[in-house]
């Protein structure tokens, strides 16, 4: 059956190229170049998909939408952007958009999108699709977890960059490998690099790769993250602590898909997928001029935020059995889980360190227990926290007041401010730089 395609685009000559090549394809076409008259369209005819401009004579592609939505529709909708106006697109997306392209089209991207969108069942007739995960990863079961999952399930199949935002150890690397997992890249490489640990120097040689003899150290060619994960996902953890030369070569590699491995003078070509995630308040960042205003719009595509375990209490017995079972393979043991008055202990801290905490809490209990069950007694090694003014773990509300008060506690030592601040030192500068705090 030939499917029939909306085009809506006010820029005549570039919406007749659209209905020719669509045609030329296998389409039958209309073409409209405002929203009235595809309104028209859609109520006389039957339309498979519709591809639309967001900037229109009338109003724009997101009005289009709603109203295609609210005729309780699932004709797919893909819009078409100029580089600035992708924060445009990505709303569209989330008000029910099958995809966006940016500007100008690239045919076969083009064609594999329209592909993908008539291939999509409608939503009613989905079955509910499961996340496909790996035998390590653990799933939450709280309300504000099984949000994050949706998000998962929503983003995974697109090309779109994410960032992952969340306090450290809340598990925004299982988040990017639930996505890799559940996308079409699952297949092919997924390659975390910690930007935290690449200097200035160091950055390009592991994103792009060298050659024998291109510095001194370069004792054999070396392929670059980029190159080894063609085909799949790169994650960048910990964005925010990227240099800003390293993060200009970056942004190079994103907007023109290609890498030059240093000493070489080819560029090589690289399809990679783009996952980053930070616990740093990148905005601030910007406005500091320590991060670039341009890869902070090409890595957000769209955000997810991984909540802190505290604000998701329901998921710790999930977790705290689950690492359990991982601490009795490790250390050989056979303990078949806690009592209620032990897991209560649990679920009442604090846990500023959220899961990576709570998985060495549960580590150190498993080595020391006597029982074939965890008691609450057990938990009497473990040096909870406190809700007190003596506890200087950091709250967001209140880093810039907890950090001075840490400072003066130590009378300036950093290194064991940092500790009683339950922090490592280079985030403590970063931080120190953030609020101001000067000695």
């Amino acid at each position: 059956m030939q499917k029939h395609i909306l085009i809506v685009e006010d820029d005549t000559a570039f919406g007749l190229m659209l209905q020719k090549w669509f045609q030329r394809n296998g389409f039958e076409v209309s073409y409209c170049s405002g929203i009235q008259a595809a309104y028209t369209v859609l109520k006389e005819k039957i339309i498979h998909i519709v591809l639309t401009d967001l900037q229109l004579p009338d109003g724009d592609g997101i009005m289009l939408l709603q109203w295609i939505r609210s005729q309780k529709t699932d004709i797919p909708v893909i819009v078409m952007t100029g580089y600035g106006g992708i924060q445009s697109a990505v709303l569209a997306m989330k008000l029910g958009a099958f995809d966006y392209l940016e500007k100008p089209l690239v045919p076969s991207v083009l064609k594999e999108k329209i592909d993908q969108a008539l291939a999509k069942e409608p939503e009613a007739k989905q079955a509910v699709r499961q996340l496909v995960l790996s035998d390590t990863m653990i799933m939450g079961t709280s309300a504000v977890s099984k949000q994050v999952y949706h998000q998962v399930l929503k983003v995974a199949p697109t090309r779109l960059s994410i960032l992952i935002l969340g306090e450290s150890g809340t598990g925004k690397e299982y988040i990017a490998r639930m996505i890799h997992q559940n996308s079409k890249r699952s297949a092919k490489p997924f390659i975390a690099v910690d930007c935290g640990s690449l200097s200035k120097e160091l950055a390009p040689s592991e994103f792009f790769g060298h050659l024998k003899g291109s510095f001194t150290s370069a004792i054999q060619d070396k392929e670059g993250v980029f190159v080894t994960a063609s085909g799949g996902t790169v994650f960048l953890d910990e964005i925010g602590n990227l240099s800003y030369e390293a993060q200009a070569q970056l942004l190079r590699t994103l907007q023109e898909q290609k890498v030059r491995p240093i000493g070489s003078t080819k560029d090589i070509s690289v399809d990679v997928r783009i996952l980053a995630a930070t616990n740093e308040n990148l905005e601030q960042a910007i406005e500091e001029g320590r991060f670039r205003e341009d890869l902070y719009y090409r890595l957000n595509e769209l955000s997810i935020f991984v909540p802190p375990l505290r604000e998701r209490v329901e998921d710790i017995p999930v977790f705290a059995n689950a690492f359990l079972k991982q601490a009795n393979h490790e250390m050989d043991k056979n303990i078949r889980g806690f009592t209620p008055e032990a897991m209560q202990v649990l679920e009442r801290h604090s846990w500023r360190g959220n899961l990576r905490e709570l998985r060495n809490t549960v580590r150190r209990i498993v080595l020391f227990a006597n029982e074939d069950v965890i008691l609450a007694d057990d938990m009497s090694m473990i040096q909870f926290e406190q809700s007190d003014s003596s506890d200087l773990a950091l709250y967001p509300e209140n880093e810039a007041e907890r950090i001075q008060k840490a400072l003066q506690q130590v009378k300036g030592n950093k290194t064991l401010a940092a500790k009683l601040l339950k922090i490592d030192r280079k985030t403590l500068y970063n931080k120190m730089h953030l609020y101001g705090i000067k000695l």
